[in-house]
């Protein structure tokens, strides 16, 4: 196999590595890139193809989330990883951890990490590394490395996200949830909620958005019934999808443009969490991006439409 062929095999994994060391697709998508302009510029063939890229791609993305860092410290409200619609790495042995680790909330717990913590976390706990592969991608020892793997694992268990197991089951409530917003159905929306759901949204200024998470189910399901029915008068479409493993669905303008993504977190037969995406700077993988400022103009120049008394408004 050539050494062209040996990368492309293995560029999912890199990807996949990347993506959960920093959050955002392009980011991710550029180490991938500089990992095989370091693999082709190497004088010698490495003994491990897997592992010579695996440290490569990780080593990369640690000194890109160093840098990132520092960005985020002045981003405007919060901060969001980019949606991602579908994970390219798969391995059957390893596919629950690869699932709850693209999770929103996931990623957002990893957050909480430095750096060097995230990167042994990812390759310990994700994708199953030994700690001698793990010592030689971020460059300690492997005894520093399971220090760093305890308390990386200390740190995600205590706020750790469980999801509905049950895939089928959680797809059926995301279904239900879709249909009583599209119909702006408050009590449907209500009893799919839990009683302490939240919901938020990282616009960083550049999209209209919330300007603060809403909790609790009630307020929640009557913000959806009144907002959901008055965009579609807009002829905003939603077009339910699985974004970070988890349902979701992506907002799309009246020309099919992309103006947010949400996800949804389920757990006990209830949503915990919607949480929305609306900056254009993390939309543009997903396609054309659309003026979410022009949408939110049209909407508010059009009259609002309250539910009726039992919960139902006009779509």
């Amino acid at each position: 196999m050539s050494s062209t062929e040996e990368f492309q095999e293995l560029r999912p994994l890199l990807f996949s590595i990347a993506y959960r060391i920093l959050g955002r697709v392009g980011e991710a998508e550029d180490a991938v890139q500089e990992t095989w302009l370091r693999y082709e510029a190497s004088p010698t063939r490495p003994r491990s193809v897997k592992a010579f890229l695996s440290a490569t791609v990780t080593r990369i993305a640690i000194d890109v989330l160093r840098s990132a860092r520092v960005r985020r410290e002045a981003y405007v409200g919060p901060w969001f990883p980019e949606p991602l619609l579908a994970d390219p790495y798969e391995d059957p042995a390893r596919s629950a951890e690869l699932a709850d680790s693209v999770s929103m909330a996931a990623l957002l717990l990893l957050e909480r990490l430095s750096p060097l913590e995230r990167a042994v976390f990812v390759l310990r706990e994700v994708f199953g590394f030994d700690f001698p592969e793990v010592a030689s991608a971020v460059g300690r020892s492997e005894a520093a490395c399971r220090q760093l793997a305890v308390r990386a694992r200390r740190h995600m268990s205590e706020g750790r996200p469980r999801f509905e197991a049950d895939r089928r089951e959680r797809e059926e409530l995301a279904s239900r949830f879709f249909e009583a917003l599209r119909e702006g159905d408050v009590a449907g929306l209500q009893v799919l909620l839990a009683a302490d759901v939240s919901m938020t949204g990282d616009g960083s200024g550049k999209a209209p958005q919330l300007a603060r998470a809403v909790v609790g189910a009630e307020k929640v399901a009557r913000l959806l019934a009144v907002a959901f029915p008055r965009t579609a008068r807009a002829e905003v479409t939603l077009e339910p999808r699985e974004v970070n493993g988890q349902p979701g669905a992506i907002v799309r303008d009246r020309d099919g443009a992309v103006l947010n993504a949400l996800t949804l977190d389920v757990l006990d037969g209830r949503i915990q969490a919607i949480r929305t995406v609306l900056n254009p700077d993390k939309l543009g993988h997903l396609g054309p991006v659309g003026d979410a400022w022009a949408v939110d103009r049209e909407i508010r120049r059009r009259p609002s439409r309250r539910p009726g008394p039992r919960g139902r408004g006009d779509a």
